[in-house]
């Protein structure tokens, strides 16, 4: 049996900074943009109709994030 990857497995791995991450099925989808973010879950959803997504964007090490 095969570990199926979790975003915690994502959130550890350096490869995934400043990416948007689309978690669905155990299979992993990164963009670089928003946009194309937004393409591949429209996609993901037709092709597993049935699954919630998770999405994350990670932010490269040196970002700063502003919260308001």
């Amino acid at each position: 049996m095969t570990k199926k990857t979790t975003m915690m497995d994502i959130f550890k791995n350096p490869k995934f900074r400043g990416k948007h991450i689309v978690l669905i099925g155990g299979k992993v989808f990164t963009a670089k943009t928003g946009e194309g973010a937004g393409e591949i879950l429209q996609k993901v959803r037709i092709k597993y109709p049935n699954q919630t997504p998770e999405i994350a964007y990670l932010p490269k090490a040196q970002s700063l994030i502003l919260w308001m």
